[in-house]
């Protein structure tokens, strides 16, 4: 698989997460002769109206029936195939939730169900598409793995990873658009199930997913620039989490959760649950989208109006800080 330069990240961050993953399918069909893409009519914007094209016998799609195209994806997986699903992350996380859980949960069945437009940036169509709660339903399904790559250059990496290991089934979360900053522009060692650290530091700990990593970055020199000096990393696997992080949430006083999800039952409730667990003395204090539905618009006044941006990641640290 490519690797990842200065150069392919922002070529892949222009194209935007939907398009990079159409992009990938592409380059891996030739190679994994029992590959099949599954969409519920949503081929063009899950990016793949090249590969249905090119490779028209391992592309189907099922119609507006979200809950049946997990029972089609089920048995192609049962019968040997490599099986990737995707429509956008509502529809998967709510709408097919119970063939979720039996289908792929309880027979662990590797699907790998590739979640569109997570978060808010599905922008003008509004809450009935933003992904605000798919984290908290997913990870009560047993044995379904989530990942949530930062750029496009990741979510490669977490791909690849699923096609070629048996981890059983899988929610891979994609937030973000073309255009979006990305996080790497070199290439590093990916395993799932482990936090990548982007940036020391010893006055605070910033913990993110998903494509507002890279606000975080921003947050983070902004921060520096007054005398902050903020640790950052990358939780990229929601589910299994990095059993070390218990450990690393005991170096710090005040540590911050940032995410594209409900403050309900995502990254935030993860760490909570960790400092409780582990009766760890520590201030923790969530940036996230609220336990509300939200205006519509274009993605990055959405991310500003719900305080995402480097900008206001930033001023809210130093709010809580000083508070």
């Amino acid at each position: 698989m490519e690797k990842i330069n200065n150069q392919n990240a922002k070529q892949w961050s222009r194209l935007g997460p939907r398009a990079m993953f159409g992009q990938f399918m592409l380059e891996v069909a030739e190679k994994f002769d029992n590959l099949m893409v599954l969409s519920a009519d949503l081929g063009r914007s899950s990016g793949l109206d090249r590969f249905k094209k090119q490779y028209p016998k391992k592309y189907l799609s099922v119609g507006i029936s979200e809950q049946n195209l997990i029972g089609v994806a089920a048995g192609l997986a049962k019968e040997g195939y490599k099986v990737f699903v995707t429509s956008f992350a509502p529809f998967l996380s709510m709408r097919a939730s119970e063939q979720i859980r039996m289908n792929l949960g309880y027979m662990q069945l590797p699907v790998n169900l590739v979640a569109l437009g997570s978060g808010v940036s599905m922008g003008y169509l509004g809450n009935s598409h933003f992904g605000l709660e798919d984290i908290a339903i997913m990870r009560t399904i047993p044995g379904l793995k989530i990942s949530c790559p930062a750029d496009p250059g990741e979510m490669r990496k977490i791909l690849f990873d699923y096609l070629i290991k048996k981890h059983g089934p899988s929610y891979i979360r994609l937030t973000g658009v073309p255009g979006s900053p990305y996080v790497y522009n070199q290439d590093y060692n990916y395993v799932l199930g482990e936090n990548v650290t982007l940036k020391k530091g010893k006055d605070l700990l910033i913990l993110a997913s998903g494509s507002v990593v890279a606000q975080c970055l921003i947050a983070g020199k902004m921060l520096e620039q007054i005398g902050i000096n903020a640790e950052i990393i990358n939780a990229h696997t929601i589910k299994p989490f990095d059993e070390k992080i218990s450990k690393k949430l005991k170096e710090f006083k005040n540590i911050f959760t940032v995410e594209e999800h409900s403050i309900i039952g995502g990254l935030y409730s993860i760490i909570s649950e960790k400092i409780v667990s582990n009766s760890i003395q520590t201030n923790l204090f969530p940036i996230s989208l609220p336990d509300k539905f939200g205006p519509t618009g274009k993605y990055n006044y959405l991310l500003e109006f719900h305080g995402l941006n480097g900008e206001k990641i930033k001023e809210k640290i130093i709010f809580h800080l000083k508070k």
